[in-house]
């Protein structure tokens, strides 16, 4: 298989193999690479995918192994964030011709962050049966992990599952290359999640003082097997990629049946289904080595394994089939990833930019919105080109309807 990454050599580091040809990365996300990769714990090298952008500690859209050892911002606070598509039997035919009914019964449906009214409209006030019933499935776990961390007893954890959140998760009605119906959402394990990244994060920084541990960035402080926190925080950072992909099914059952309400013709969902992670981290062999994989905005793509590659608000989205190439640790993009800042996305874009952007795509047309205007992302084209040796592309989406966070 012929490559298609370039290799940076950090002083006194592993090498950095980039799939970033065609695809500009910033300075600063460059130097993170490099803090990254001059840590003790990393195996190998690390791997950069195309929509590589300046993260938290660790750069977004890199690919860190880690030998006996987890870097918990890294991971970060968006704890099993990633996304869930489903081919149904409906064609666009079938759409009704307003989409604005359909984008209302799916944010009736499903609690999000910048809906207007109550105090807070990104959760339930009073869970739905469904909702009960899978926290059912999470809830002895977790009870489990508070009486070691008490304080996460206290977070919206019940009352997050099955929503959206804020920010750059969302949910979209798309049609593929033939015409066919797809649903499509982005979110991960909402605040309780969170609280766990947080409070782990700054265990491992008081770790790592303690020990007087030089870090190049105290972000990057781990937990190595056997020390005081690592079994915990593999337990927690386990069950909430656990709570994340349960929160994306429950919502996907909410949103089809939503669209059952507007949309008459009866159809079938789940002819296709694809539900993956793209911030988290697992037990995985490579080049021989039992290490930890940390994705942190990448998706695995192993052999013949579907993922998704979201585009920004008004572009293309792909589903693909994973290649396996080992050099990248078997992974690929999570997204088009950021080109600016939300501010300066804001500085930037007009309301008019935003809605030429979105044209012919029912969604909120409003200032809240600009700072997920396409052109402050990256060209997903570019992306897409940059990582053939990773995916094959099997589906490309494009969204007739999208419900932000």
């Amino acid at each position: 298989m012929e490559q298609n990454y370039n290799t940076e050599q950090p002083e006194g580091g592993v090498p950095i193999k980039m799939w970033t040809r065609g695809v500009p990365v910033e300075d600063e996300a460059k130097k993170q690479l490099a803090n990254a990769a001059r840590l003790p714990i990393v195996f190998k090298h690390i791997a950069a995918m195309p929509d590589v952008h300046l993260g938290i500690g660790a750069t977004v859209g890199s690919v860190i192994p880690t030998l006996r050892a987890i870097i918990p911002a890294a991971v970060g606070v968006d704890i099993g964030c990633g996304m869930m598509a489903c081919k149904t039997t409906l064609r666009a035919v079938d759409l009704p011709d307003n989409l604005a009914p359909l984008r209302a019964a799916i944010e009736r449906a499903v609690p999000h962050g910048r809906a207007p009214g109550a105090r807070d409209p990104g959760a339930w006030q009073k869970p739905p049966g469904a909702v009960d019933t899978a926290w059912a499935t999470l809830e002895p776990e977790f009870k489990a992990i508070c009486r070691d961390y008490p304080k996460l007893a206290k977070t919206n954890h019940h009352q997050h599952l099955g929503t959206l959140g804020t920010g750059n998760h969302f949910i979209e009605v798309c049609l593929d290359e033939e015409g066919a119906v797809w649903f499509m959402l982005h979110s991960g394990s909402r605040g309780v999640g969170n609280a766990i990244g947080t409070m782990f994060i700054e265990l491992a920084k008081q770790d790592a003082m303690r020990n007087n541990v030089h870090l190049p960035d105290r972000d990057l402080a781990y937990f190595e097997e056997g020390a005081r926190y690592f079994g915990d925080y593999v337990r927690a950072v386990g069950w909430a990629q656990k709570y994340a992909q349960l929160n994306r099914e429950v919502m996907m059952r909410r949103v089809i049946d939503a669209a059952k309400t507007v949309i008459r013709k009866n159809f079938q969902s789940h002819i296709e289904a694809v539900n993956c992670h793209h911030n988290y981290v697992q037990k995985e062999t490579h080049f021989g080595q039992e290490v930890f994989v940390t994705r942190k905005g990448a998706v695995s793509a192993k052999q013949g394994e579907l993922g998704i590659i979201p585009g920004s608000m008004g572009a293309r989205s792909y589903i693909v089939r994973g290649k396996g190439n080992e050099e990248s640790f078997q992974s690929c993009a999570h997204g088009a990833g950021r080109a600016m800042s939300r501010g300066e996305a804001k500085r930037r874009f007009t309301l008019a930019d935003q809605r030429a952007a979105t044209e012919g795509v029912e969604c909120r047309k409003d200032k809240d919105v600009i700072d997920e205007i396409p052109m402050a992302y990256k060209d997903i084209d570019a992306v897409m080109r940059a990582q053939q040796d990773l995916v094959e592309v099997v589906h490309t989406l494009k969204q007739v309807v999208c419900v932000k966070g």
